[in-house]
């Protein structure tokens, strides 16, 4: 393959860090690794693992989510993710072994353990802060939710939907991949915290 594979660093917080390949890393695919041990089989994240620090893993498509549990700056850190990830598709080995993809539950099931979570646990829990929580689509084993009332436009809703939301949908449904966000926070109205910005 080619050596002139691009890739993007884009650090969400300090500590995760989106990598954007200029290509398929993981075709039609979305897949976390929590874990050494998870990643075991899947060539890329077992090259990720091995990185100093790196704890998490989250390839979707062309885009590897590398999570880190040290307060190290992420240039050495993304320098290594880099040359982990043009090693693997040099390779010409799929990144992710197929063995995972066959694990993943249908969607329909993925959709209604995350509503019932939603029904019974999470939204009675923002709603004290008058907010809510509406699943929107699942495709695959990617979840696309809305923030609505107090959540929308709330300063703290990365961290209730990274912090609470996520790692409940995870632990109930650990075979998710991404979990996106698709609230317009910008038009919340009555948002629990008001942003910084």
């Amino acid at each position: 393959m080619d050596q002139d594979i691009k890739i993007t660093g884009e650090p969400l917080d300090s500590e995760r860090c989106k990598f954007i390949v200029d290509r398929p890393v993981y075709p039609g695919g979305s897949v976390r690794f929590a874990s050494k041990e998870e990643a075991k089989g899947s060539p890329l994240a077992e090259r990720l693992f091995e990185i100093e620090h790196v704890v998490g893993v989250l390839v979707s498509e062309n885009v590897v989510t590398v999570t880190k549990n040290a307060d190290d700056d992420w240039v050495p850190i993304g320098k290594n993710v880099g040359a982990a990830i043009r090693a693997q598709l040099q390779s010409g080995v799929p990144a992710i072994s197929e063995a995972v993809r066959v694990t993943i539950p249908p969607a329909s099931e993925i959709r209604e353990k995350i509503q019932h979570l939603l029904d019974t646990e999470i939204n009675p829990a923002v709603a004290m802060h008058g907010g809510h929580v509406h699943l929107i689509d699942v495709q695959g084993n990617v979840v696309y939710i809305q923030m609505g009332g107090g959540c929308q436009g709330c300063g703290m809703a990365d961290v209730t939907l990274k912090q609470g939301i996520e790692m409940m949908i995870r632990e109930v449904v650990p075979e998710v991949g991404e979990i996106l966000d698709v609230t317009d926070h910008a038009a919340g109205r009555n948002p629990y915290y008001t942003p910084s910005k």
